[in-house]
């Protein structure tokens, strides 16, 4: 204890304070850093469940086999086309959101609350809903169109690839907009209103003001849900599962549900260890070039 005291008081300091947060960083290790590793050494394993006396090192033999393969690279196509579409959608729809919320004088905390419903309901259950809703037979989605004379006849939408591929994407934007909306309208109340009254005088209009002053202020904000909703994209899998199964004919199967078929399908741990490193990889990629493009001063 003397020799605790001797000790200057910022080390004194960050001593206590490191042995404070101990537990959560042991726990950090625990839960996320040592699957990290376990999956990493699996993906160099011939590694099959319905095989377990035959397990050994295969070195980059998993990886090859994934990159000569034809499910891999359709299943690459869909999730970039998926992240592509949800993304620039969710964007779109979560800003028009956050604009008009915004701009609400009554009501605000109503209104957040209700567009909140949508994120905070499970993806399992909004999958099962969205595939109801566009039932070939039964859905609502046939019967609107009906009605307004957009088609003639039920449309078979999960059946076919560009409509299931849709279908999946506007239930991943109905679920994630929320999100997006709530973190611009966070960003959006921190910028200055004189700001916008200075812009105002000098004669600028909507147009110049949101490209001039609310995009620049809203680059952190952006990059955040950038980051996160890149994440979700490429690891989509509730809304798939629920939706199309990965069909028609693969049509909509990502790497994350191609990797889940390795994985619980084909008991195959080595192929799909080594197809889950390869999407860890995939958004750390992404990551950085996010942070490149978006950095700022701050």
């Amino acid at each position: 204890m003397k020799k605790f005291n001797s000790l200057k008081k910022s080390v004194r300091d960050n001593i206590v304070g490191y042995t404070m947060i101990l537990p959560a960083l042991l726990l950090l290790v625990i839960i996320g850093i040592v699957p990290i590793i376990i999956t990493v050494s699996y993906s160099f394993q011939y590694k099959v469940l319905t095989d377990p006396l035959n397990t050994h090192f295969v070195g980059l033999e998993n990886y090859v086999s994934l990159l000569s393969s034809k499910q891999f690279w359709e299943a690459l196509w869909n999730t970039v086309v998926f992240a592509a579409l949800s993304m620039g959608i969710e964007l779109v729809v979560g800003f028009t959101g956050a604009l008009l919320m915004n701009s609400a004088k009554k009501f605000v905390g109503v209104i957040r609350t209700a567009v909140l419903i949508p994120w905070a309901i499970p993806g399992i259950i909004i999958a099962y809903m969205f595939s109801f809703m566009f039932n070939d037979q039964l859905g609502v989605v046939n019967q609107l169109l009906q009605i307004m004379h957009f088609i003639n006849y039920p449309v078979s939408w999960l059946t076919n690839g560009p409509a299931a591929m849709l279908a999946v994407v506007l239930a991943d934007t109905w679920k994630q907009f929320p999100y997006i909306s709530l973190m611009i309208f966070a960003g959006l109340q921190t910028i200055p209103k004189d700001v916008y009254e200075a812009a105002q005088i000098d004669g600028a209009g909507r147009v110049a003001t949101f490209w001039r002053i609310t995009l620049p202020n809203l680059k952190q904000i952006l990059l955040i849900v950038l980051l996160f909703r890149t994440m979700g994209a490429i690891r989509i899998f509730d809304i798939i599962f629920g939706i199309t199964g990965g069909g028609p004919a693969n049509a909509t199967a990502t790497l994350l549900f191609q990797a889940y078929k390795y994985l619980f399908g084909d008991m195959n741990f080595g192929l799909g260890s080594a197809l889950s490193t390869i999407i860890t990889i995939l958004i750390l990629i992404c990551s950085f070039v996010y942070i490149k493009v978006l950095k700022t001063d701050d």
